[in-house]
């Protein structure tokens, strides 16, 4: 037997249908793959392991569903047994803003439970993390929202919502955003940083009927705040002090612009340690900015 076949035939027994089971399974997989690898299983053992409409296991289906059963219910339990062993490891990639600032205090809290845990990041937007998931190339991503929907076979659960701001230097006459708005033609150069805050800036700029196109494209959020305390423009950033806040620069709140959202993504069922970080971010999430905080609960 194709042992990913009996894989699948297992998930489909449990769940009780090949649509039930490409919902739950632990890895993105389309249920016409799931329907035309189960045939070939069938093909195989040259025997019909179920019946479609209504589910229903046959003696055979039975049969080899108790094989299965023992082996597969307890991966998961010698995996982590094994991991105590030796730390267990993840693998994470998310926005560099996110990676370096926030990230190190959630790990500290993961290792708490896991001590052994072993980590590799890399960075990038959700679209290259989706990616990176898909392929399995990492277990979990924290980035900034981008794309409306996750691809198939992805979970996702939001974090955080943080409000955008401008920055003005602090010798600017500029007080409101309003100001800015009614003036015919923005002359003031826009700095921001791509892509997601950029990009929830400008949908907001066009339901105002404002055209305003960045003049200077910053790697970093710190870089906004920083061109900014240079009198090289108006920035667009985020919220969050540590990132907006500087002696030389003014904060004004942008009123009507959709938040930024900081979102958690994964493949199929979360495993201990993807579930502990995604737990950890939404505690430190509600500890550090209670009012930003999105309630939501993995599956």
């Amino acid at each position: 037997m194709n042992i990913h076949h009996l894989e699948l035939f297992y998930h489909v027994a449990q769940h009780g249908g090949i649509s039930a089971a490409v919902r739950h399974m632990p890895y993105g997989v389309q249920q016409p793959a799931v329907s035309s690898q189960i045939r070939l299983l069938e093909n195989d053992l040259g025997v019909k392991l179920f019946e479609r409409q209504p589910f229903r296991l046959t003696a055979e289906g039975e049969e080899l569903l108790a094989f299965a059963k023992p082996f597969f219910e307890n991966v998961d339990a010698v995996g982590a047994r094994l991991g105590r062993r030796t730390g267990v490891q993840i693998r994470i990639g998310g926005s560099e803003w996110v990676l370096r600032n926030y990230l190190p205090g959630i790990i500290r809290r993961v290792k708490r439970i896991h001590p052994g845990l072993r980590m590799s990041m890399c960075t990038g937007f959700q679209p290259q993390m989706e990616a990176l998931l898909r392929d399995d190339k990492l277990d979990l991503a924290v980035s900034t929202a981008l794309l409306a929907r996750s691809a198939p076979g992805l979970r996702r659960m939001p974090l955080v919502r943080i409000p955008l701001v401008l920055q003005v230097h602090k010798s600017s006459r500029l007080r409101s955003a309003t100001e800015l708005w009614a003036s015919r033609r923005i002359a003031e150069p826009l700095i921001s940083s791509v892509p997601a805050p950029d990009n929830v800036f400008q949908k907001g700029l066009k339901r105002l009927g404002v055209a305003w196109r960045p003049s200077v494209e910053a790697t970093s959020l710190e870089l906004v705040t920083r061109y900014v305390a240079d009198r090289q423009g108006i920035g667009v950033n985020v919220a969050m002090p540590e990132l907006s806040r500087h002696p030389l620069v003014r904060v004004l709140p942008l009123e009507g612009f959709d938040p930024v959202e900081i979102i958690a993504i994964w493949r199929g069922e979360p495993g201990a340690v993807v579930r502990a970080v995604i737990e950890e971010s939404q505690r430190y999430v509600r500890e550090t900015w209670p009012e930003y905080a999105v309630a939501g609960n993995l599956p």
